[in-house]
């Protein structure tokens, strides 16, 4: 029996509660094997989830139980809510965020007493004597027990639940490590004579009591929390390109219902309301201006700062600046129908995408807790071997905890999602949307450029770039007369004279017995005289001696002959122009190794011209839409990695068959389905924006990756003692859980440099 194929929804769930990439590599997991879910793919840098589900199978409550039974809490719209699910995560973050710096706060004035205890004697030697009193131990655990057991029990909780799914995460390795370091100094302090012995020749000396290590687990749960809120702050910067697009959206409107004004909330706009815009109001919905007129700052769409002039007809976007006067627009589009609400769900799933590079980390993220924890058990036991025999418990202890907290792969897993999450949001302040961090990869590999002409390379429409009038015409009154002719015609051949004749001032009359000849031109009369305007076969075919220009044929250009009263008049030379920086783009292109090519359905003359124009040396031409796929795939088997750019209507099967399509927006038209990037301005200059981020980004996560794998590499054997036989220096967990902590912040920092990079031109 054949299958239907089902309908499949996609929800974007923002996560609570992950600590690492361990916890979000369960929660997918579960999530994956739901009822329903087809994918799902969790994100622990931008803490979200998204899954593609069949919505007669589940829904987004179920999905949110999935979560909650792993141990974590997602963020569901209510029914009815006026609270969007940003608002909502928002809030749930901000008190996640004040709890962990409350329990950190608390931690910490517990643990400086621990530490001052502990410590003091060592720095100051004149000092043991004082702080060597008998109820010390009791003391530092009165003050550590409510740090490990109320301001980390998130740590437990964590390894707890990982332990009930067979599996370890970081949360096993703090746990793990501070449990052991606790629970020896509870048995030191409440039972020491295990740890001492007496001398059988002196039955009046003992050995000292055993050292406790209460400030050990104090530290570690301290340091580690100051590294968590130091990361949630970190990765909350690096989500702040899509905090700054939602934060574009007005929270009200002003329209007109019933017969009167009145402010309504965003959420209860509908469409064809009229809405009127204020100067310096953010416009609330995508819309068409119906009456006034105004400057909108698009900025946020394209990238530049320059106001857009806008009257009656023209098409507005919402969450864009109106600067100076008021209109009224009708609402064509509202919630997430909006461009900016489809700007924002895009930069949303390519932030919560997966490149190619993460999955090695995820890989080795998958075995380097069991393989941590078996490498601290041979620590532990080595030391316990080898160490000297009334000191081999503490060192053997200290160094195996050192080695459970100095390997927490949190730099690992955070490596690659947070450079991807600032690098796309980054993009999107450029007016650069980036799907999904596969294409951001395979973007800085590109080899080969490959650009459509018609609407890429050139502005996509026809314009008049030569008059050739004939004596006793002038350029002027050529002008005239084909203007005037073609009035009534609607071919673009025509719109570009009619064009050209607007932009002089000319006054038009309107022309009389006008016939249209199909495949040649038109006849009509204009001011009593009769005109021909068409190609040659038309004043041929009337008896009208023409001379054809070798020059403008030669250049690929459409020649337009005019014959007024039976008597040859000129020739007018109309092309698509060459969009404005073109060739400079091309010339940096190339003067980066890339090969650009022209890839059209023109003519060979037409092509070559303006590939000439443009600097580009290699052009496909005369190529049908069906076709241009197959020009791709001939480039692949020559060993380029192709970016094919488009319009993304026409070549659909020429990006979904290059490695990088990206599509010429159009300002408004930012989901096209066959690309994998779209350049809303439609600027060829966002060509080389594009891979110049991709590279910045790339060598982002090759630096941030680096690092993590050098610390690591370095930080185990450290902290295991390696060192010690050859310079009696040893690891502490404190400086492990210090340094474990800084690794994390240190890579989302790194990451965020990216926030500052001017996505220009290519780096030189």
């Amino acid at each position: 029996m054949p299958q239907t194929s089902l309908p499949i929804a996609t929800l974007d769930l923002p996560v609570l509660g992950m600590h690492c990439v361990a916890c979000a590599a369960r929660i997918e997991r579960a999530l994956i094997e739901a009822p329903g879910v087809a994918k799902a793919g969790v994100n622990f840098a931008t803490g979200r989830a998204t899954v593609e589900f069949d919505p007669a199978a589940t829904n987004p409550a179920a999905l949110r139980d999935v979560v909650r039974q792993e141990g974590y809490d997602a963020v569901v719209s209510e029914a009815g809510s006026t609270r969007t699910t940003h608002d909502h995560t928002a809030e749930l973050l901000a008190a996640e965020f004040n709890r962990l710096r409350l329990r950190l706060i608390v931690a910490a004035l517990l643990t400086v007493p621990v530490v001052t205890l502990a410590m003091a004697g060592h720095i100051v030697p004149s000092w043991e004597a004082a702080l060597a009193f008998p109820a010390r131990p009791w003391l530092e655990l009165v003050l550590t027990t409510p740090v490990l057991f109320w301001a980390g029990w998130a740590f437990f909780k964590g390894a707890w639940i990982a332990a009930r799914h067979r599996s370890a995460d970081m949360n096993t390795l703090v746990a793990v490590g501070t449990l052991a370091a606790y629970c020896y100094s509870v048995v030191a302090t409440i039972a020491p004579n295990w740890f001492t012995s007496t001398d059988a020749g002196h039955a009046h000396k003992t050995t000292p009591l055993p050292d406790v290590y209460f400030e050990v687990s104090a530290s570690i749960i301290v340091l580690i929390l100051l590294g968590n809120m130091l990361q949630a702050r970190a990765t909350g910067r690096a989500r702040g390109a899509i905090q700054a697009l939602i934060g574009l959206t007005p929270r009200t409107a002003h329209i007109e219902r019933d017969g009167r004004d009145q402010e309504i909330p965003i959420e209860q706009v509908r469409v064809d309301d009229r809405v009127l815009i204020r100067p310096g109001e953010r416009i609330p919905v995508d819309g068409v201006v119906e009456d006034g007129s105004s400057a909108v700052d698009e900025s946020m769409l394209t990238g530049e700062p320059m106001p857009i002039a806008k009257t009656v007809g023209d098409r507005v976007i919402g969450g864009t600046l109106n600067t100076t006067g008021a209109f009224r627009l009708r609402a064509t589009e509202v919630g997430p129908d909006t461009v900016l609400q489809q700007i924002i769900r895009l930069v949303q799933l390519a932030q919560g995408s997966k490149a190619p590079i993460q999955r090695l980390a995820d890989r080795i993220s998958g075995i380097f807790v069991p393989v941590v924890i078996g490498i601290a058990v041979l620590t532990f036991i080595t030391w316990f071997a080898y160490a000297a025999h009334e000191s081999r418990l503490p060192q053997a202890l200290q160094a195996s905890v050192a080695v459970l907290i100095i390997a927490c792969p949190c730099a690992l897993g955070l490596a690659t999602p947070t450079a991807i999450m600032v690098g796309t949001g980054r993009g999107a302040q450029a007016g650069i949307l980036i799907k999904n961090g596969e294409a951001l990869e395979r973007a800085q590999r590109v080899t080969t450029v490959v650009l459509d002409k018609t609407g890429t390379l050139t502005e996509g429409k026809m314009t008049v770039t030569e008059f050739r009038p004939r004596r006793p015409f002038a350029e002027e009154k050529l002008l005239h007369i084909a203007a005037a002719a073609e009035r009534a015609s609607e071919h673009p051949l025509a719109a570009a004279i009619c064009r050209a004749a607007a932009e002089r001032g000319l006054n038009l009359q309107s022309p009389i017995d006008v016939e249209a000849i199909p495949g040649q031109g038109i006849k009509a009369r204009v001011e009593g005289l009769p005109v021909l305007i068409g190609n040659r076969r038309l004043l041929e075919a009337n008896a009208v001696a023409v001379s054809e220009d070798r020059e403008i044929a030669g250049a690929g250009k459409t020649t337009v002959f005019v014959a007024v009263d039976s008597q040859f008049a000129g020739t007018l030379a109309i092309a698509d122009q060459l969009k404005p920086g073109a060739h400079d783009v091309v010339a940096r292109l190339r003067a980066e190794g890339l090969t650009v090519v022209l890839l059209t359905g023109d003519t060979v003359d037409a092509a070559t011209a303006m590939a000439n124009q443009a600097g580009i040396e290699r052009v496909f031409a005369g190529v049908l839409p069906e076709g241009k796929a197959k020009a791709i795939a001939a480039l692949q088997t020559e060993g380029e990695i192709v970016a094919m750019v488009g319009d993304g209507i026409n070549d659909a099967p020429a990006l979904a068959q290059a490695d990088v399509g990206i599509a010429m927006g159009t300002g408004t038209d930012v989901a096209i389905e066959s690309a994998d990037i779209t350049l809303v301005k439609g600027d060829l200059a966002g060509v080389e924006r594009t891979i110049a981020l991709s590279r910045a980004t790339m060598r982002t996560v090759r630096q941030n990756l680096f690092f993590a794998f050098v610390y690591n590499v370095l930080g185990i054997p450290l902290a295991a003692g390696v060192l010690y036989p050859f310079t009696g220096w040893a690891l502490s967990p404190i400086i492990a859980s210090a340094t474990m902590a800084l690794s994390s912040v240190s890579v989302v920092t790194n990451a965020l440099r990216l926030r500052g990079f001017a996505v220009q031109r290519l780096p030189n």
